[in-house]
Parts: structure tokens; C-alpha cells; sequence
């Protein structure tokens, strides 16, 4: 593969992890906001949690739109429409006169979400060579993690600068007395970002191929491959979209069942891990050990470092030792760290740095496990007759699940109290491991077409 050819394919891949960005921003700069909106609003545990779940509930809306809107108008323009999502989220969340106007543009934003998270590991999945394919779709992963770390420190640098004196009204009301508006604010501007670099990347050929635009899909396979590749590779997928069409290939296959099986439980038992609870909730657990709210955020910082470097492991060995491998290794200091995390509580013995070693434990472990692993499978393991459908209704799962943790997280935080609440993360890391050893199924190294002799009976 030539230097032209390879440098086209990352850009490709990149401008789609792009939306991860994205994706992570909107996830995590709730955490900085929530405690800031709840004080002007006097919310309780059930509208905090609605704050928080409105996005989500958004999210879920957005994948179910993508299951038909990305087979019907294609992977580049969906993203667009994504993209476009979240500038609109970000302008409406700042400039929200009410709750109910922030809660729509909450909505809006997870709708983004929602959409970006289906079609754009799966676009960088369809546009990956298979040697590569682990590691490419990790840059998506990596993309988040790099939006959560934008997120925590544009909300810390935002608190940070509502403590200086303003001279204006116009800045006082916006900077320092509703200091969550210009967090919600920040988003908006890698939306533009993500829209400029949308333009100048190519349709997937394989849903070009599914839609009878076959020479145009040669053109682009032959932009980003080598002439003998190029042509078997659309030849491949030429084969592969016959065959879905002669036997009719639906999720109602049996042959599905299973990928779809892992695809689901490895979504839901993703978020079950508790990460996303860790992620909004961050500074309210950090208040609880007894640690300031400035010094918090600053934790939340270092935690999304620590996620964001930790995700280079993923990258880096994704292709090389498997996907079972890191999967495994991950769910094995997951568990350790969660219990060890539910210990200290339990004990009262939060006043000091192993709390914050052990969450840092936590996170790296999912960095370079859980959190891209999840996202590789479940973008890879289904026929481009399904795909589509197949990754929405896994990614439906997992916003299920996230959804689930985010609303009734502040109530079993109340409620159980942080150790049981660790306690309950770490059973559910248990049965993820024992699903991953024993039924999860290793992909590295397969095309897209070659993964049928991986999970699919012949008719």
C-alpha cells in the first residue's frame, strides 16, 4: 500500500472517529454542568437524573432513525445529519431561556449521539482493511475519550475562569452566574470541525454496491487500495451482497442469532460496568470521599487522561493479540478495581489516594478493554445485508443500558450508598468475563465477507 493510499484511508477513518469527539463531549460535560443547573433549578434526585437521561433518551431515538435512514441515504450524509445535531444541541443548550428548552436541546444532542454512534465506527469498519480493522475502529474509541478529556477540561477551565471579576453584564450573566451555558457552548465549535472535514471523504462502497452503484464503488476501492486488492475486495462484497440476496438474509436468520447475542450482552454489560455512572457522576462521588469540588473536577481530568492513554493499548494490540485477549485482561482488573473501589467505602477509608488509584485502575482497565472491544465487535461481526439493523439494535442496547444506569445511578447512590453500588458494577463485570471466556468469538485478522465462516451456518 502506497503513501497516497494509506494516508487517504486514515484520513477517511480519523474524519469518522471525529464524531466520537463528539459523542464523548456531549457524554461527559453534563458531569461539570449537572451540580450548576440543579442549584439554579432546585432539582431533586428524579429531575437530576432526567437531566441527565433526556440526552440519552435522545440517544436512543437517534439509533433507531440510523437503523433506516443510513441504509436509505447512506453512512456520509447520516453522519452529516449527526454532526449537524450536535451544534444545534450546543447553541440550544447555552442559550436555554427555561429547563424544558434545555432538556429539548439535551434531546437533540443525544440524537446526535445516537446516530454518530451506529454509522460511525460502522463506516470505519466498512472502509478498514482487515489487518488494520481492530486498531481503525479503536481511533473511534480513542475519539471519545479524547471528547471526555475535552469536556473535563473545558468544564474545569470554565469554573476556573467564572471566579475572575467581570465588568460586563452581558459576560457576568453568562460566565459567572450561569457558568454551566458556555460549557454547553464548547461543544458547538468541534461540531464545525467535524462538518468541514466531512466533505472531502467518500461514501462506503459497500453500501454503494447494496444500493447497484458498483462503479462507483470501484472508483473509490480503487482510491484506497491496491489495484490486485481493490478488485478482489469488490468482488468479495459483489458475492456477499448476491448471496444476502438470493437467501434473504434477515436478523430473523438463525444464523444471526448468535452475533447478535454477543453484540447485545457485550453493549449492555459495557455500561453495566458502572463507567458512564463514573463519568456524569464523578464529582458527586469524588464529594462524597470528602474531596473539595474544584479539586473533583481536576480529578475528572485525570481520569479522562488516564482514558484517553490507555486507549493507545487497544490501538496498539487490538490486531496483534485478538480481541478476546484485551477483553479478558480488561474485565479481570475491572472486577478487581470495582470491588477494591466498594471496599474502601464500605470501610469509610475514602479520605485518602487509593480511592482515586483504584478508580484510576478502573478506568484504564475499560480504556483498553471494555470500552473499544465492545465497539470492534459489534461493527464487525454482522453481513452488510444486516449490518445496519444489526449494530442499531446493539447500539439500542447499550443506550438502553446506559440510559438505565443514568437515571436510577443517583437513586441507588442515595439509597445502597457507594459500596453496595460498586458491589453491583463488579457482579456484572463477573458475568461479562464468564460470557467473554466462554462465548464471545475471536475476529482478528477476518474481512467483513470472511467473518460469515467465523458465526454464519451455510442455508
Amino acid at each position: 500500500m502506497n503513501i497516497s493510499t494509506s494516508f487517504r484511508i486514515n484520513y477517511i477513518c480519523l474524519t469518522a472517529a471525529v464524531g466520537g469527539i463528539l459523542f464523548g463531549f456531549d457524554t461527559a460535560v453534563i458531569s461539570g454542568a449537572i451540580n450548576l443547573v440543579k442549584a439554579q433549578y432546585l432539582l431533586g434526585s428524579i429531575l437530576e437524573g432526567w437531566l441527565v437521561s433526556s440526552g440519552l433518551a435522545g440517544c436512543i431515538f437517534g439509533v433507531i432513525l440510523t437503523g433506516f435512514l443510513s441504509d436509505k441515504i447512506g453512512r456520509k450524509k447520516t453522519m452529516i445529519l449527526a454532526g449537524s445535531m450536535f451544534f444545534l444541541s450546543g447553541m440550544a443548550c447555552a442559550f436555554a431561556g427555561s429547563m424544558p428548552l434545555l432538556i429539548a436541546g439535551r434531546i437533540i444532542g443525544g440524537a446526535g449521539v445516537g446516530m454518530a454512534s451506529v454509522v460511525s465506527p460502522m463506516y470505519i469498519a466498512e472502509f478498514a482493511p482487515a489487518e488494520k480493522r481492530g486498531r481503525m475502529i479503536a481511533l473511534y474509541q480513542l475519539a471519545i475519550t479524547i471528547g471526555i478529556l475535552l469536556a473535563y477540561f473545558s468544564n474545569a477551565l470554565f469554573i476556573s475562569f467564572s471566579k475572575n471579576d467581570f465588568n460586563e453584564a452581558g459576560f457576568t450573566w453568562f460566565f459567572k452566574d450561569e457558568t454551566w451555558r458556555p460549557m454547553f457552548l464548547a461543544m458547538s465549535f468541534p461540531s464545525l470541525i467535524f462538518l468541514f472535514m466531512m466533505i472531502k471523504i467518500p461514501e462506503s462502497p459497500r453500501w454503494l454496491v447494496s444500493v447497484n452503484r458498483t462503479k462507483k464503488a470501484a472508483e473509490i476501492l480503487a482510491l484506497i487500495r491496491p489495484p490486485a486488492q481493490a478488485a478482489k475486495e469488490l468482488e468479495d462484497i459483489e458475492n456477499a451482497s448476491r448471496k444476502s440476496f438470493i437467501n434473504k438474509t434477515s436478523l430473523l436468520d438463525k444464523s444471526v442469532r448468535l452475533p447478535l447475542i454477543i453484540g447485545i450482552v457485550l453493549a449492555v454489560l459495557q455500561q453495566f460496568s458502572g463507567i458512564n455512572a463514573i463519568i456524569y457522576y464523578g464529582p458527586s462521588i469524588f464529594k462524597s470521599a470528602g474531596i473539595a469540588d474544584d479539586n473533583a473536577l481536576v480529578f475528572q481530568v485525570i481520569l479522562g487522561a488516564v482514558n484517553l492513554l490507555f486507549t493507545f493499548v487497544a490501538i496498539r494490540f487490538a490486531d496483534k493479540y485478538g480481541r478476546k485477549s484485551l477483553l479478558v485482561a480488561g474485565l479481570t482488573g475491572i472486577i478487581f478495581s470495582l470491588i477494591a473501589s466498594g471496599y474502601l467505602f464500605y470501610t469509610g477509608n475514602t479520605h485518602n489516594l487509593w480511592l482515586l488509584v483504584f478508580i484510576i485502575s478502573f478506568i484504564a482497565c475499560f480504556a483498553f478493554s471494555l470500552g473499544p472491544i465492545t465497539w470492534i465487535l459489534i461493527n464487525e461481526i454482522f453481513p452488510t445485508a444486516v449490518r445496519v439493523k444489526a449494530v442499531a439494535i446493539c447500539t439500542l442496547s447499550l443506550w438502553v443500558a446506559v440510559w438505565i444506569v443514568g437515571q436510577f445511578f443517583p437513586w441507588i447512590l442515595e439509597k445502597a450508598g457507594p459500596a453496595t453500588t460498586f458491589w453491583i458494577f463488579a457482579l456484572f463485570s463477573v458475568i461479562n468475563l464468564f460470557f467473554s471466556l466462554r462465548v464471545v468469538k475471536e475476529t482478528k485478522g477476518k474481512s467483513l465477507e470472511e467473518m460469515e465462516a467465523v458465526f454464519f451456518a451455510p442455508h
